[in-house]
């Protein structure tokens, strides 16, 4: 399995820090962005990683990553997204260093509390398909909303007046090599992009989607609210695993920070 990490666009909702730089270089707490999927891919295993990116800075990721060495990674791999087509159209840049093998996708503004590497074992034991994490939020309607039964998801609606749960996709997905396939059916939605949500619901109509819950807190970064809930969240992880190494074994352990709106 490969790991792909998703970084382009003009990250105009947090212009006028964007001016200037892309917005996954921005500062959350003590590091840029950017590290934060880079090394909850290599946690989780990832030796080779693609990064999609584009704008007018993108030679700004090669200077801060190099080949990736300082993560431990053998080689970490560039491409470039001409434009703002939407998530499937950066994805699809990624089917030459996919090679056939499964992959896992990661938006480069989403950082998490925990690992994911149990949900890329489970998906390695599905053999074909997708899975995608879920997480409950308090204001689902600003994301694509999973509508479940029981075990089941049987549909993604994105950005719905009135949600169906209060569980939402986050930016993390995991396919199997048909994901280049069903992008190239895609037509451009209202706004012009290709839909990731398009291509999660295909797999769904399938039979071939499943889906896990996120440990732990989420949150991504693409707003100034929650760029600055992100650095917060990240602070309060980091301050307490300090705390945690002049305590006792186990103390702390288990703890989540409540919902927050997003």
């Amino acid at each position: 399995m490969k790991g792909v990490v998703l970084a382009g666009g003009l990250g105009k909702r947090l212009e006028p820090l964007t001016h200037i730089t892309n917005k996954h270089l921005l500062p959350v707490y003590d590091r840029p962005m950017i590290y934060y999927p880079i090394q909850t891919l290599v946690e989780a295993g990832m030796s080779r990683i693609l990064l999609v990116t584009g704008g007018a800075n993108a030679g700004d990721f090669l200077r801060l990553l190099g080949n990736g060495q300082a993560f431990g990674l053998k080689h970490l791999d560039y491409t470039y997204q001409r434009g703002e087509g939407g998530i499937a159209d950066a994805l699809r840049l990624a089917e030459h260093f996919a090679s056939g093998e499964p992959i896992v996708v990661m938006l480069g503004d989403n950082i998490v509390e925990q690992g994911i590497k149990p949900f890329l074992e489970r998906f390695a034991a599905q053999g074909s398909g997708a899975k995608i994490l879920l997480k409950a939020v308090e204001d689902p309607g600003r994301f694509g909303v999973a509508e479940l039964e029981g075990d089941r998801i049987v549909g993604i609606e994105e950005k719905p007046a009135r949600p169906k749960s209060p569980y939402v996709v986050t930016g993390i997905y995991l396919y199997d090599a048909r994901v280049f396939d069903i992008i190239r059916t895609l037509q451009p939605s209202a706004r012009g992009e290709l839909e990731i949500t398009d291509v999660n619901n295909a797999y769904i109509r399938d039979g071939q989607m499943t889906f896990d819950i996120l440990d732990g807190w989420w949150t991504d970064a693409g707003l100034p609210e929650t760029l600055y809930r992100a650095t917060t969240l990240v602070r309060e992880r980091a301050l307490r695993h300090k705390g945690a190494s002049a305590e006792p074994a186990g103390a702390g352990a288990g703890f989540t920070p409540p919902l927050l709106p997003r």
